[in-house]
């Protein structure tokens, strides 16, 4: 199943980074550009199906760049905006753009913006994550096991997506924080205890079902496959 592939145009390293992570996590294809020169090479080698386009970037506008990019691609455009930007939005939005987030944003937020664009845009494939007999769709909201559906909450939903996409890897908690919750958290250990206790229930992942989620003890959890 094909991935939606996402191009994320931001400056700011580590918030290109956590949103890469993010949106990783939920099964998209991500790739990440500084610069709006990068942009335009990473575009005509990825085609992306939606592009995440920080306005203020140190080599140009976004608003600007969005013009040039609907020379060459049909692409929704999401721009990333700072408060003080936001008279200038309509003035983005003439020039091709499809919506804006202002910053600072929730990442479930942008997510459910991604996720609309891209329905709108008829790409259906995306934020898919399968390792059989389990699938998750993020697009949906629906996991299934075996053909069956699976009742979780939204936030579920993202730890299991974070834990099918790295499945048989060790994740720290602060990484399955950051790719399920989309930050940090003093909190994250009993936050993400009490999410695993109830993904466990529903997975049958207690014993004789098809996935294992064990802690390491190292404050670590691991999702396993342990049936064939």
């Amino acid at each position: 199943m094909k991935k939606a592939k996402l191009l994320m145009v931001e400056d700011e390293a580590d918030v290109l980074e956590i949103n890469r992570e993010y949106f990783e996590g939920k099964g998209y294809e991500v790739v990440c550009t500084a610069t709006l020169e990068q942009a335009r090479f990473q575009l005509e080698e990825h085609s992306p199906d939606l592009i995440l386009l920080d306005v203020m970037m140190p080599d140009g506008s976004g608003f600007g760049f969005c013009s040039e990019l609907r020379q060459k691609t049909n692409a929704p455009v999401i721009f990333l905006t700072c408060r003080d930007e936001n008279e200038s939005v309509v003035k983005g939005l003439l020039q091709g753009g499809d919506d804006y987030v202002t910053k600072p944003y929730d990442l479930n937020v942008l997510s459910a913006r991604v996720a609309a664009q891209l329905r709108r845009a008829g790409v259906m494939t995306a934020g898919r994550i399968e390792l059989f007999p389990l699938a998750i769709d993020f697009l949906s909201g629906e996991a299934t096991l075996e053909g069956k559906h699976i009742p979780l909450t939204q936030k579920e939903l993202q730890l299991l997506g974070c834990f099918a996409l790295f499945a048989g890897r060790r994740l720290s908690y602060g990484e399955i924080y950051r790719r399920a919750w989309g930050g940090s958290s003093p909190g994250a250990a009993r936050t993400i205890a009490v999410h695993v206790a109830n993904l466990r229930k529903k997975l049958g992942a207690d014993g004789g079902g098809w996935f294992e989620l064990t802690n390491s003890g190292k404050e670590e959890y691991i999702f396993s496959k342990v049936r064939y």
